[in-house]
């Protein structure tokens, strides 16, 4: 992440999560189900699929456990270790609800739908029907210009923008239309959060406002003192980002950063500010605000609310620490 411009990641460096490992689909032979709650069951190939009217838009996906790891204390040492799993790229391919209408969904009765992957655990997911009807949930087979890579789901995958990217389900061979949350394994056991007084939250699938500053980062080392050009990414699962403000002093003042062209909706949004070091000690954080008026939380914001116990929705205020001798490193200000 600290290597990369702009707001788009190249394929080659998307990230990946498995649940069993990437699914080697001959995509002359791949096929997608519409069942349950329609007028007409069909299965669709990618030919079928291809021909129809497509859509390219820009968004972000993030594992819902990215920066799970620093709930309860500093765990690892750079941004790519901390916030990693979080890639932003333009996807092409068909709304679901235009595959939905052609088999007649019962939108009364068919408030969600279950998405199933081919791959070896057999992923699946329940996606809320209202995603679907506003027309931002599509079934992609392209991204960054070119097919699907294997394992980014080729031949086909499902895009939820803003939503974790469990949800996002890879190599997708199945959409059922149903009148309830299906409860599957990884919505009722796993991608949970854990709370203080021991309950388990399920169905929060929404990335919440968060930003993190990109450079200097976590194992970088400023060379010498003078004018640095602080640089990160922010994202929102509920919309745009309308404000970066970035502290140098551990958030004592703010200073509001620029935000650059494109500023999308649930896509990433890269943001830069000008800093003089003068070296001293130094401790840079960043902190996003959407278009909903979320305020990205500090830790000790977080903390009270969610405790330290969980591992999925980490969207507190990053810190980086800078020393004399320009050596960046993690920590966390509550």
């Amino acid at each position: 992440m600290q290597g990369l411009f702009g707001i788009i990641t190249p394929s080659g460096l998307h990230f990946e999560r498995h649940h069993q490992g990437w699914h080697d689909v001959d995509p002359s032979k791949h096929r997608l189900m519409i069942n349950g709650l329609v007028r007409t069951n069909a299965v669709f190939t990618m030919d079928d699929l291809m021909r129809l009217p497509s859509v390219s838009r820009i968004h972000f996906i993030e594992c819902g456990a990215n920066t799970g790891m620093e709930w309860g204390n500093v765990a690892v040492p750079t941004v790519q270790y901390s916030h990693g799993m979080l890639s932003c790229s333009e996807f092409t391919g068909v709304p679901l609800k235009e595959i939905l209408d052609m088999c007649g969904a019962d939108y009364g009765k068919g408030r969600y739908v279950l998405a199933e992957g081919a791959d070896g655990s057999s992923m699946t997911r329940t996606i809320p029907m209202e995603l679907i009807e506003s027309g931002e949930v599509f079934v992609a087979y392209g991204m960054n210009g070119e097919m699907l890579r294997p394992e980014n789901g080729y031949p086909l995958r499902l895009v939820v923008p803003g939503v974790q990217g469990v949800s996002w389900v890879k190599w997708l061979r199945r959409i059922e239309v149903g009148d309830k949350p299906w409860a599957t394994k990884d919505e009722a056991v796993h991608y949970i959060d854990l709370m203080p007084d021991g309950l388990h939250r399920q169905y929060t699938s929404v990335q919440e406002c968060k930003s993190v500053i990109t450079t200097p980062s976590g194992g970088q080392l400023l060379l010498d003192k003078g004018f640095y050009n602080i640089s990160g990414m922010a994202w929102s699962g509920r919309g745009r980002i309308t404000r970066v403000d970035v502290s140098t002093d551990g958030g004592i003042n703010w200073r509001e950063a620029r935000l650059e062209t494109p500023v999308l909706s649930k896509a990433v949004t890269r943001f830069n500010i000008g800093w003089v070091w003068d070296g001293k000690p130094a401790i840079l954080q960043s902190r996003a605000v959407d278009e909903t008026g979320h305020v990205q939380p500090s830790y000790g914001q977080l903390r009270k609310v969610r405790g330290t116990r969980s591992i999925y929705h980490n969207n507190a205020i990053q810190s980086w620490k800078v020393v004399e001798s320009g050596e960046v490193s993690n920590v966390q200000v509550l």
